[in-house]
């Protein structure tokens, strides 16, 4: 009887991935032809707005314009989706919640990673420069923006998040415990 809820329960972090997956490339491409230059959109004046942002880094532009960054990232995004892959093949299946949090942050970490090997800009010798596409300016307090950020990186986050919520916590079995000193 588990087989058929790990199924649906996998059909699930598929779907919903490749949902959020599909809104951020999108948004990307509509950014990266609408955006790019000094365009700036207002979307509620003084507080949230679509800009063109290139990062080359990750969250914050840690690591922005370093060398080895793009390689940095790309192992540690791969080693994301393993690790995904295998705790949506072994988690409890159960609730729902863990395997939507898994999908969100799936969508997150393919969304970005797809900008990692295929996004670049091209100075004038010919140089390329890949990062992520950013587009979404949110101001936190009157002349105090929050970083850039895209779909996938809402996702992300939210889907860390709620996995940090609902995950499944361990056991502890209390007649194998030690009693306090």
């Amino acid at each position: 009887m588990a087989e058929p809820a790990r199924q649906r329960r996998l059909v699930l972090v598929g779907a919903l991935g490749l949902v959020v997956l599909a809104l951020d490339l999108w948004s990307k491409a509509w950014a990266w032809n609408q955006l790019r230059g000094e365009k700036r959109m207002p979307v509620i004046d003084g507080f949230a707005y679509f800009e063109f942002g290139f990062n080359t880094g990750a969250a914050f532009s840690l690591l922005a314009d370093t060398s080895y960054a793009r390689f940095v990232f790309l192992a540690f995004s791969v080693a994301a989706l393993a690790y995904l892959v295998r705790l949506a093949t072994k988690l409890p299946t159960e609730r729902t919640a863990p395997f939507v949090a898994i999908g969100l942050v799936l969508a997150g970490v393919l969304g970005n990673l797809h900008d990692r090997l295929f996004r670049y800009l091209e100075d004038s010798s010919g140089e390329r420069t890949y990062g992520v596409v950013d587009f979404v300016r949110v101001y936190y307090w009157p002349g105090k923006p929050w970083p850039i950020f895209n779909v996938a990186d809402v996702a992300l986050v939210a889907g860390v998040i709620l996995l940090v919520l609902v995950m499944p916590k361990p056991r502890t079995d209390s007649a194998t415990s030690s009693p306090p000193t």
